[in-house]
């Protein structure tokens, strides 16, 4: 099983059932190149490059990323963005409605997290499910239960049948990382 953290980073991570029993695997797939998979990605992206240089998923998948992932989408369309371009601002005006530019970042935002999701299920070979936590995703309502986040999930070409079947899952406890803590505490193994 693999799980991602959008949040102030982009955590991801792995379970493994080992003949000892569960086994965490940490890394740092939150740094890895954010591929592109249509033209406006790839013109927002550009755009990123131009100021960052390497653009990881980390850098426009993660709560820090939406007022940067807003700024490069108005760019590439000719929109003026927000005058509050934080985090919880974008957020709060695409649930709010009437702001289509936050909701088109919001909806950019599910699509790449859902392509990202899917190259880790490939990578880790996660049958098991991609387990989807951190501060970001839980308040993004509807904008992250629209299928275009499954549908970019899914879409790895030869690959599309064997991610059918992987669920992916949100986590909505927001205690879920303490208990973990807790119990990685408790088996120092």
């Amino acid at each position: 099983m693999a799980v991602l953290g959008p949040g102030t980073g982009l955590g991801v991570g792995a379970v493994l059932r080992t003949r000892v029993g569960w086994q965490a695997i940490p890394g740092e797939g939150g740094h890895v190149t954010l591929a592109a998979t249509d033209a406006l990605e790839t013109e927002v992206i550009d755009v990123v490059r131009r100021d960052h240089g390497h653009v990881s998923a980390e850098r426009l998948l993660a709560g820090p990323g939406l007022p940067l992932l807003q700024a490069a989408l108005a760019a590439v369309q000719g929109r003026t963005p927000r005058a509050d371009p934080t985090p919880e601002a974008i957020v709060a005006a695409a649930l709010a409605g009437g702001d289509a530019l936050a909701a088109d970042t919001l909806d950019l935002f599910a699509r790449l997290l859902g392509a990202f999701a899917g190259n880790v299920a490939l990578t880790l070979g996660a049958r098991g499910g991609v387990f989807i936590g951190g501060g970001v995703v839980p308040r993004l309502g509807a904008h992250f239960a629209a299928r275009a986040f499954r549908d970019r999930f899914e879409a790895k070409g030869r690959f599309r049948d064997y991610l059918a079947t992987v669920p992916t899952v949100l986590i909505t406890d927001t205690l879920a990382a303490l208990g973990g803590a807790a119990l990685a505490i408790d088996d120092p193994a």
